[in-house]
């Protein structure tokens, strides 16, 4: 997969805390291999792909018989949060992957802000919030979202453009789109 140079916080100028998720998803990704060569975000990417959330695939060409973990050790919730952490890697298209778990309505909102405020992706969470609600602005989840994070100030770059969380919806056949509807 995709190498990069720093971590998300480094990117936005914020700092990280000692994450009790962290820990558990290293556990995870020993009791549950993929790549030897993996990093904790390229995990992410297998487990969210096994799962069912393709918006982002992995770049090494490997096909991996992978068994993810199950979602009594690993809850969606979880995964979209730990995806969305300061503490991961600068690759901001495994974001488009959290999106589409919400958008798709495959996470609780009520647990996913309790896990959110706890590892404090709060900041992550309310800027990929505001970009959903362009395209869907009476969309549930991030509705939810938006509510609970969105007095969180914005980010001082861009985590993905609003397009990156959609797909236009061509109109006569044609590629100019007369609207967009979120990934799901």
């Amino acid at each position: 997969m995709m190498k990069s140079a720093g971590t998300l916080a480094d990117r936005l100028g914020k700092t990280v805390h000692v994450s009790p998720l962290r820990y558990k998803l290293a556990a995870l990704k020993r009791d549950y291999p993929a790549q030897p060569e993996d990093c904790l975000e390229d995990w992410f990417v297998r487990v969210a792909n096994a799962r069912g959330w393709r918006v982002v695939v992995p770049t090494d060409g490997v096909p991996v018989a992978f068994t993810p973990p199950p979602v009594s050790s690993l809850s969606n919730e979880e995964l979209a949060v730990a995806i969305c952490q300061l503490q991961s890697l600068d690759r901001p298209q495994i974001l488009r992957l959290a999106a589409q778990m919400i958008s798709r309505g495959s996470v609780e909102a009520a647990k996913l802000r309790l896990i959110a405020e706890r590892e404090r992706v709060g900041p992550v969470l309310a800027e990929l919030a505001r970009q959903a609600l362009r395209v869907a602005p009476r969309h549930p989840t991030w509705r939810a979202i938006h509510d609970c994070f969105g007095a969180e100030p914005r980010l001082r770059e861009p985590l993905l453009h609003w397009t990156r969380l959609a797909e236009p919806i061509p109109k006569d056949g044609k590629c100019n789109a007369a609207e967009w509807r979120l990934v799901a």
